[in-house]
Protein backbone atom coordinates (compact mmCIF):
# COMPACT_ATOMS: atom_id res chain seq x y z
CA UNK A 1 0.00 0.00 0.00
CA UNK A 2 1.35 3.61 -0.67
CA UNK A 3 1.84 6.38 1.45
CA UNK A 4 -0.57 9.21 0.56
CA UNK A 5 1.05 12.54 1.86
CA UNK A 6 -1.04 14.78 3.02
CA UNK A 7 -2.10 17.09 0.23
CA UNK A 8 -3.46 14.30 -1.75
CA UNK A 9 -6.87 14.10 -1.79
CA UNK A 10 -10.18 11.52 -3.00
CA UNK A 11 -9.90 13.32 -6.23
CA UNK A 12 -13.63 13.59 -6.85
CA UNK A 13 -15.30 14.05 -10.34
CA UNK A 14 -17.29 16.65 -8.91
CA UNK A 15 -18.42 19.13 -5.68
CA UNK A 16 -21.65 16.86 -4.23
CA UNK A 17 -23.57 20.08 -3.50
CA UNK A 18 -22.87 20.78 -7.36
CA UNK A 19 -24.01 17.40 -8.22
CA UNK A 20 -27.40 17.94 -5.89
CA UNK A 21 -27.90 21.25 -7.76
CA UNK A 22 -27.56 19.92 -11.34
CA UNK A 23 -29.94 16.84 -10.11
CA UNK A 24 -32.53 19.78 -9.03
CA UNK A 25 -32.05 22.20 -12.48
CA UNK A 26 -31.99 19.01 -14.44
CA UNK A 27 -35.07 17.57 -13.04
CA UNK A 28 -37.06 21.20 -13.33
CA UNK A 29 -35.86 21.59 -16.92
CA UNK A 30 -37.67 18.21 -17.78
CA UNK A 31 -40.72 19.16 -16.09
CA UNK A 32 -41.05 22.20 -18.03
CA UNK A 33 -39.96 20.03 -20.99
CA UNK A 34 -41.82 17.07 -20.79
CA UNK A 35 -44.23 17.36 -17.80
CA UNK A 36 -45.38 14.20 -16.41
CA UNK A 37 -47.60 15.19 -14.00
CA UNK A 38 -47.67 12.30 -12.12
CA UNK A 39 -46.89 13.41 -8.64
CA UNK A 40 -49.74 16.41 -9.30
CA UNK A 41 -52.39 13.65 -9.80
CA UNK A 42 -51.19 11.38 -7.24
CA UNK A 43 -50.68 14.09 -3.89
CA UNK A 44 -52.64 16.88 -3.18
CA UNK A 45 -50.73 20.60 -2.69
CA UNK A 46 -51.05 20.18 0.79
CA UNK A 47 -49.87 16.18 0.74
CA UNK A 48 -46.57 17.38 -1.23
CA UNK A 49 -45.56 19.91 1.05
CA UNK A 50 -46.17 17.71 4.14
CA UNK A 51 -44.18 15.10 2.72
CA UNK A 52 -41.45 17.20 1.00
CA UNK A 53 -40.85 19.54 3.68
CA UNK A 54 -40.12 16.09 5.73
CA UNK A 55 -38.02 14.81 3.62
CA UNK A 56 -35.90 18.05 3.07
CA UNK A 57 -35.46 19.00 6.78
CA UNK A 58 -34.73 15.05 7.62
CA UNK A 59 -31.55 15.07 4.38
CA UNK A 60 -30.76 18.90 5.76
CA UNK A 61 -30.58 17.83 9.08
CA UNK A 62 -28.58 14.55 8.27
CA UNK A 63 -25.98 16.65 6.22
CA UNK A 64 -25.76 19.68 9.04
CA UNK A 65 -24.91 16.54 12.11
CA UNK A 66 -22.11 15.35 9.41
CA UNK A 67 -20.71 18.66 8.91
CA UNK A 68 -20.51 19.20 12.44
CA UNK A 69 -19.35 16.19 13.22
CA UNK A 70 -16.53 16.49 10.91
CA UNK A 71 -15.93 19.93 12.68
CA UNK A 72 -15.80 18.58 15.59
CA UNK A 73 -12.77 16.63 14.44
CA UNK A 74 -11.19 19.19 12.99
CA UNK A 75 -11.09 17.91 9.24
CA UNK A 76 -12.15 18.99 6.09
CA UNK A 77 -15.68 18.87 5.02
CA UNK A 78 -14.96 19.27 1.13
CA UNK A 79 -13.73 15.94 -0.18
CA UNK A 80 -11.86 18.03 -2.89
CA UNK A 81 -9.52 18.76 0.35
CA UNK A 82 -7.69 16.71 2.00
CA UNK A 83 -8.63 14.84 5.57
CA UNK A 84 -6.68 15.26 8.58
CA UNK A 85 -8.80 12.55 10.49
CA UNK A 86 -11.26 10.62 10.19
CA UNK A 87 -14.83 11.65 11.71
CA UNK A 88 -16.65 8.30 13.19
CA UNK A 89 -18.70 9.66 16.32
CA UNK A 90 -22.30 11.17 16.44
CA UNK A 91 -24.32 10.43 13.01
CA UNK A 92 -21.08 8.53 11.92
CA UNK A 93 -22.08 5.58 14.51
CA UNK A 94 -25.26 4.80 12.18
CA UNK A 95 -23.97 6.05 8.77
CA UNK A 96 -20.48 6.51 6.68
CA UNK A 97 -22.19 9.09 4.19
CA UNK A 98 -24.47 10.73 6.22
CA UNK A 99 -24.22 14.24 3.96
CA UNK A 100 -24.81 12.62 0.91
CA UNK A 101 -27.69 10.76 2.04
CA UNK A 102 -28.91 14.09 3.52
CA UNK A 103 -28.44 15.71 -0.22
CA UNK A 104 -30.68 13.36 -1.52
CA UNK A 105 -33.22 13.55 1.07
CA UNK A 106 -33.10 16.91 0.60
CA UNK A 107 -33.38 17.09 -3.45
CA UNK A 108 -36.09 14.39 -3.49
CA UNK A 109 -38.27 16.87 -0.75
CA UNK A 110 -37.57 19.27 -2.73
CA UNK A 111 -38.95 17.92 -5.92
CA UNK A 112 -41.81 16.03 -3.87
CA UNK A 113 -43.20 19.61 -3.06
CA UNK A 114 -42.75 21.11 -6.26
CA UNK A 115 -44.03 17.97 -7.67
CA UNK A 116 -41.11 18.06 -10.06
CA UNK A 117 -41.35 14.46 -11.28
CA UNK A 118 -38.27 14.36 -13.25
CA UNK A 119 -36.39 15.53 -10.48
CA UNK A 120 -37.09 12.10 -8.41
CA UNK A 121 -35.87 10.54 -12.08
CA UNK A 122 -33.15 12.05 -11.56
CA UNK A 123 -32.17 11.21 -8.26
CA UNK A 124 -31.12 7.77 -9.64
CA UNK A 125 -27.88 8.75 -12.55
CA UNK A 126 -27.72 11.33 -9.43
CA UNK A 127 -27.10 8.54 -7.07
CA UNK A 128 -24.67 6.32 -9.34
CA UNK A 129 -23.05 9.63 -10.12
CA UNK A 130 -22.56 10.15 -6.09
CA UNK A 131 -21.38 6.33 -5.55
CA UNK A 132 -18.95 5.72 -8.09
CA UNK A 133 -17.50 9.59 -8.47
CA UNK A 134 -17.42 10.66 -5.29
CA UNK A 135 -18.04 7.86 -2.53
CA UNK A 136 -16.27 4.77 -4.04
CA UNK A 137 -12.99 7.21 -4.20
CA UNK A 138 -13.19 8.92 -1.03
CA UNK A 139 -13.21 4.99 0.70
CA UNK A 140 -10.20 4.27 -1.52
CA UNK A 141 -8.39 7.33 -0.32
CA UNK A 142 -9.50 7.18 3.41
CA UNK A 143 -8.06 3.65 3.42
CA UNK A 144 -4.83 4.32 1.92
CA UNK A 145 -4.93 7.20 4.20
CA UNK A 146 -5.34 6.33 7.52
CA UNK A 147 -5.09 2.18 6.68
CA UNK A 148 -6.66 0.01 9.54
CA UNK A 149 -8.38 2.85 11.52
CA UNK A 150 -10.97 3.04 8.21
CA UNK A 151 -11.24 -0.26 7.16
CA UNK A 152 -12.72 -1.29 10.83
CA UNK A 153 -15.15 2.23 10.52
CA UNK A 154 -16.15 0.48 7.07
CA UNK A 155 -16.51 -3.03 8.82
CA UNK A 156 -18.68 -1.56 11.71
CA UNK A 157 -20.54 1.08 10.05
CA UNK A 158 -22.88 0.85 6.90
CA UNK A 159 -22.65 2.96 3.78
CA UNK A 160 -25.59 4.56 3.58
CA UNK A 161 -26.93 3.72 6.87
CA UNK A 162 -28.48 0.51 5.55
CA UNK A 163 -26.63 -2.95 6.19
CA UNK A 164 -25.53 -3.34 2.29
Amino acid sequence: MSDISSSATAGVIAPPPLIALATLLIGLALDWLLPAYVLGILLSLHERIFIGVILAVAGAALAVAGERAFRSVGTEVRPWKPSARLATDGVYTWIRNPMYVGLGLLVGGIGVALASDWTLVMLVPAAFVIHYGVVLREERYLEAKFGGDYRAFKAAVPRYGWPL
